[in-house]
């Protein structure tokens, strides 16, 4: 059976395919609790589909920063290669839209960048999605890990004296990139910068790009 074959049989359920827009339309990691408050199906039933999902390639799990003391949280975001075949909008198709927006507006890519990051944080505010600046228990460096995950870079964090250093392991433009790495780390960094003007206490300092190829570029950040 194809990859395309088998994402077809995954969608063929209507619960599941609901999952799946849910997922899409969130823009962020979604995690099972939202998904059960919003469908008002048990844990099992739900973590059956995301499955589902999962073994087709049409979404990822990924691990999310604990918050607290608590256990780190399984979170689920669209799978990048699923993006324009289902419907989705994809990260080419999103960077157009960014690229347009700079040549209309004339702004800079890092104004335009921050512009999104933080609609990413408003448009995505849900039952544990919400804005960590409503809840001072929330983990800041928590909840930027998981917003950069949604948008594809794959983040991970360690501390670094006072500070985090995020290391980004993927990059979702890496072929524009290469062709103009100003414009488009530009866009990133005011990404970054976005995001972070939305949750409490966390400030961008730099970020240290790299080949676009190899990715692995470093936000500096307290």
């Amino acid at each position: 059976m194809s990859d395309l074959q088998r994402q077809a049989r995954a969608l063929g359920d209507p619960t599941r395919h609901s999952v799946f827009r849910y997922v899409v339309d969130a823009g962020r990691p979604v995690y099972v609790a939202e998904l059960v408050e919003h469908f008002g199906f048990n844990h099992n039933s739900i973590r059956q589909h995301l499955a589902k999902l999962v073994d087709a390639g049409l979404v990822r799990e990924q691990t999310s920063a604990a918050q607290g003391r608590g256990r780190p949280r399984l979170a689920y975001v669209v799978a990048p290669a699923t993006h324009e075949r289902w419907g989705a909008v994809g990260p080419y198709e999103q960077l157009s839209m960014w690229l347009a927006e700079i040549v209309r507006t004339g702004d800079s890519p890092v104004e335009v960048g921050r512009r999104v990051g933080a609609q990413v944080v408003d448009a995505g505010s849900g039952s544990e999605g919400a804005d960590p600046a409503a809840d001072p228990a929330a983990d800041p460096i928590g909840e930027f890990v998981d917003r950069m995950a949604g948008l594809g870079f794959e983040p991970s964090v360690r501390r670094r004296g006072e500070g985090y250093d995020v290391t980004l392991h993927a990059c979702p433009f890496s072929s524009t990139a290469v062709a103009d790495p100003a414009t488009v780390c530009d866009l990133h960094l005011g990404l970054a910068q976005g995001v972070a003007s939305r949750i409490s206490g966390l400030v961008i300092d730099e970020l240290e790009a790299k080949d676009p190829r190899r990715a692995h570029c470093h936000l500096r950040c307290h």
